[in-house]
């Protein structure tokens, strides 16, 4: 069997895309979210079609961060 190079280039990239939206969307998922964890997960799956990754990232920066707490000190 062998293994195009084209095909096994743009695996690579879409695997450095998911990485990077991955981390990334935790980031933000941890001032703006209370679920990080999911956030990533959904970020890192949308890395397969880069537009919805786009405007999934774009939607993150335009959230609301969630309020401080308050500190007991």
């Amino acid at each position: 069997m062998n293994i195009n190079a084209t095909l096994l280039g743009q695996l690579i990239a879409v695997l450095g895309l998911a990485v990077f939206m991955a981390a990334i969307c935790f980031y933000l998922g941890k001032r703006k979210t209370e679920t990080p964890i999911l956030v990533s997960a959904i970020g890192f799956f949308t890395a397969i079609i880069p537009p919805v990754a786009l405007i999934y990232l774009i939607v993150l920066v335009l959230k609301r961060d969630l309020p401080a707490a308050p500190s007991n000190v």
